[in-house]
């Protein structure tokens, strides 16, 4: 058995959707197209086989041992959005743009060693699908999309591998960057634009934001009580609510939803400070 066949089907056992994709030759892609600018990085696609890309992968260990029969090479693919979403980091940019958004914030999931020299740092899933261009050098890869994982060559000749197993438990996508990733909530009408009420529209944003952070499953908590704290502390920048009152209402949300106290306290922290930053334009009076 081939090392990626094997890594196919422990991905697979695990539960993640898995794709044979075309392998870099020393003319650049076995796809055989002159100029492919994603050498051994897209699906293969074959007529009675895989005919859908993305769509067709699979955690069938005999489909997957049909597929890596007829291309012992292909490089694997892992679907994302399932189990985990992946933050594609390349550098120089990446790694000082993330460096910024998050501080010292540490990245304790599975990390990838990509052939480029990036590193996909694996998280749970927030629901989200793919950007590129988060921020500059990185990229994400959520629902409907999928990364290269070891042991995949790269066209520069270089392995993808494992700098973190990828049976390291995943941590949550680190609210800052959630913030970016997802819309904000439909607290109340108008939102964008100028509101005949501000104070009645903060009050029944306030109250919207403390339902949501209640009622977030687990994985997401985190990531929802800093978007809650960020959006409302934009209307406390604008003076229509107040910081304590924020606090005492998305803390008492958060400890029904699971949060633990110093996590709860920080969160909201940031969010406020950062949404603060960041006035809701359109509401002042």
């Amino acid at each position: 058995m081939t090392p990626l066949l094997r890594a196919a089907l422990e991905h697979a056992a695990s539960g993640v959707p898995v794709l044979p994709l075309h392998s870099p030759t020393a003319t650049g892609c076995s796809c055989g197209r002159a100029g492919c600018d994603r050498p051994g990085k897209h699906p293969r696609w074959h007529r009675g086989l895989l005919r859908h890309g993305l769509h067709d992968a699979s955690t069938r260990p005999e489909v997957i041992r049909r597929w890596w029969t007829r291309w012992p090479q292909a490089n694997l693919g892992l679907r994302t959005g399932d189990r985990f979403d992946v933050c594609d980091v390349d550098p120089p940019d990446g790694v000082a743009a993330l460096r910024a958004l998050v501080g010292a914030r540490r990245f304790t999931g599975p990390v990838v060693r990509t052939g480029s020299g990036g590193w996909h740092l694996y998280l749970r899933p927030t629901g989200a699908g793919n950007r590129t261009g988060l921020l500059p050098g990185v990229d994400w890869r959520g629902a409907g999309g999928y990364v290269v994982a070891p042991p995949s060559r790269h066209a520069s000749g270089r392995d993808y591998r494992w700098i973190r197993p990828p049976d390291v438990p995943l941590a949550d996508c680190p609210p800052e960057l959630t913030v970016l990733l997802l819309p904000p909530h439909r607290s109340a009408p108008g939102s964008a634009e100028r509101v005949r009420h501000p104070d009645r529209y903060a009050s029944a944003a306030l109250a919207a934001e403390a339902d949501a952070v209640a009622a977030a499953l687990v994985g997401t908590r985190n990531s929802t009580l800093y978007r809650a704290a960020y959006h409302l502390g934009q209307l406390a920048a604008l003076d229509l609510l107040d910081d304590r009152d924020i606090t005492a209402v998305l803390a008492d949300a958060a400890r029904r939803s699971g949060l633990g106290r110093y996590e709860i306290t920080r969160t909201i922290r940031s969010g406020l400070r950062t949404g603060r930053r960041h006035p809701r334009l359109g509401l002042a009076a």
